[in-house]
């Protein structure tokens, strides 16, 4: 079997017509890759318990389908992860729960008695199946507040700064929790968890903001009590000879992960949990050796985005074996206009301008920080905000927070977000291997065009995703002399203003146009 040689090194070199080279070589493999994916949190709950079944699977179809049409045009984005959020009460206590916003509540499987009802959480449950059913391959829970009957003020969010909102000594039954609730669900639906997360974002305090409310479960939690939350449930996992693994940290910010923020015992995570201390937990059973951090609020101005992303692929490659995920992330900065509609989060916007300044950290985290996966926030949303890949509406306004707005019906729209995403998670699937692009300049990259490429051993294809953020169209010639692609031919599938993942005419390597404004992803067929 004759070796493939396709060596990626950008060289900005202009040929005629400003067409730019890239030479691409599939022996220098910089990672392999573990999924895209994104979260059930929150609207779930009421789509998949309370909206027609017409509409439930047009919108699974649109975040888990992996179909292509007559035309050759993808139905959906075919993600690879899907996070399932394992709730701590709230929904039970009603108003007593004091979280504000009732679509934030959830369910617990575990009752006040100690016994388990696993009829509960029926929406989410509902696109559980709807995952399994489209071939999602991953499953993962995780949670954001212990059950409520744990908690040390009998609420989903905390009371006190910097400490585990958890009765002294709970710790075990917390886990036997987690444990039981992961066989229970396997038993009722079939599906395994590939991956728990028992605590999502530590650093913050997760205490009352409006009032005595807020607006959604959540604990903070020092890294020691990460780190026996953790040893316990390695323990329990192991007795049940289960194979599902622990992730953690879910760190608020990535750069919690790689230095020291503040005297917190929150912070400088990567080392705490993977380095030479007597809290690692990279040979505990059951533990993954991946760390897991949010990307919010370091992604602008772009110097920053680059600049932490370094440093987290710095300390990252110290630790032998481990690898990142970016397991969260929505629109929270404030960019301004030139970036994004609103120049913030607020305000919903389904057009490319958005799409973009998220294909561009996506781009970022996988081929800057060495993402191994990148996860999306809430994947449904009803508010009129950047925080979903489906936006739900009454057909009459761009969204709302108001209890009983699309409880039961609505309408829902795709957006040029979900399409860009697509870009990746339809293509680049858990196990392919993502090859180098040496000498791209990030800063310069940033707003112009951005590169990755990807290699499928199994299937024999090398997949390259474009971003171009700028307001020109480029032309590539892709240098394939060290190998072979089929015919020199690549297939691209466009998202831009006026498409949607779409495929288009096959082009040849040396002669491939990226448009202004758009993610564009080429897949060719590999000769060995």
């Amino acid at each position: 079997m004759r070796k493939v040689y396709i060596s990626l090194l950008l060289v900005m070199s202009s040929l005629s017509h400003g067409q730019r080279t890239i030479t691409i070589s599939t022996d220098n493999v910089v990672q392999t890759m573990d999924g895209f994916g994104g979260s059930d949190a929150w609207r779930t709950q009421f789509v998949g318990k309370n909206w027609s079944d017409q509409k439930k699977n047009a919108i699974a179809d649109l975040l888990f389908s992996k179909e292509i049409d007559g035309q050759g045009n993808p139905k959906g984005i075919g993600l690879s992860i899907w996070r399932f959020n394992l709730g701590a009460g709230s929904t039970e206590q009603g108003e007593n729960s004091k979280v504000s916003d009732e679509w934030r509540r959830s369910e617990c499987f575990l009752n006040a008695d100690g016994t388990y009802d696993f009829s509960k959480q029926e929406g989410q449950r509902w696109f559980l199946q709807a995952a399994k059913k489209r071939g999602v391959e991953k499953f993962l829970i995780f949670t954001n507040s212990p059950p409520v009957h744990m908690t040390n003020n009998g609420l989903s969010f905390s009371s006190q700064k910097n400490k585990l909102n958890l009765k002294d000594g709970a710790i075990p039954k917390f886990a036997d929790f987690l444990v039981q609730s992961i066989q229970g669900l396997e038993k009722k639906e079939g599906i395994k968890f590939d991956y728990v997360s028992p605590l999502n974002e530590p650093q913050w305090e997760w205490m009352a903001n409006n009032g005595d409310k807020n607006s959604q479960e959540g604990t903070p939690a020092t890294n020691q009590e990460i780190y026996e939350v953790t040893k316990t449930l390695s323990e329990k996992l192991k007795a049940k000879k289960m194979s599902t693994e622990i992730v953690v940290a879910e760190a608020a910010q990535i750069n919690y992960l790689y230095e020291n923020v503040n005297g917190e015992n929150r912070d400088n995570q990567i080392d705490y949990f993977f380095g030479k201390t007597k809290t690692n937990i990279s040979k505990l059973s059951n533990v993954k050796n991946v760390i897991l951090g949010h990307s919010y609020f370091t992604t602008w101005p772009v110097e920053k985005q680059v600049l932490s992303r370094k440093l987290i692929a710095a300390e990252v490659k110290q630790k032998p074996g481990l690898k990142y995920w970016q397991s969260e992330y929505c629109i929270l900065e404030n960019p301004g206009e030139a970036e994004i509609p609103g120049g913030s989060g607020g305000g919903r916007d389904l057009g490319m301008q958005t799409a973009l300044f998220v294909a561009r950290l996506i781009h970022n985290d996988i081929a800057v920080a060495n993402a191994a996966s990148w996860q999306w926030w809430t994947s449904i949303t009803r508010a009129d905000y950047k925080d979903g890949l489906i936006y739900l509406d009454d057909g009459k306004s761009n969204g709302s927070t108001e209890p009983d707005y699309v409880r039961n019906d609505g309408e829902f729209r795709d957006s040029k977000l979900l399409w860009a995403l697509g870009n990746y998670s339809l293509f680049v699937r858990p196990g392919m291997y993502r090859i180098d692009v040496p000498n791209q300049n990030e800063l310069d990259a940033a707003n112009d065009v951005m590169l990755t490429a990807y290699k499928d051993v199994q299937n024999k294809k090398l997949i390259v995703v474009a971003v171009n953020c700028g307001k020109s169209a480029q032309q590539y010639k892709f240098d394939l002399s060290k190998g072979t692609v089929k015919n020199n031919e690549f297939t691209p599938y466009t998202t831009s203003e006026t498409s949607d993942l779409k495929r288009g005419t096959v082009q040849k390597a040396d002669n491939l146009e990226i448009p202004a404004k758009s993610v564009v992803t080429f897949v060719g067929e590999l000769q060995y």
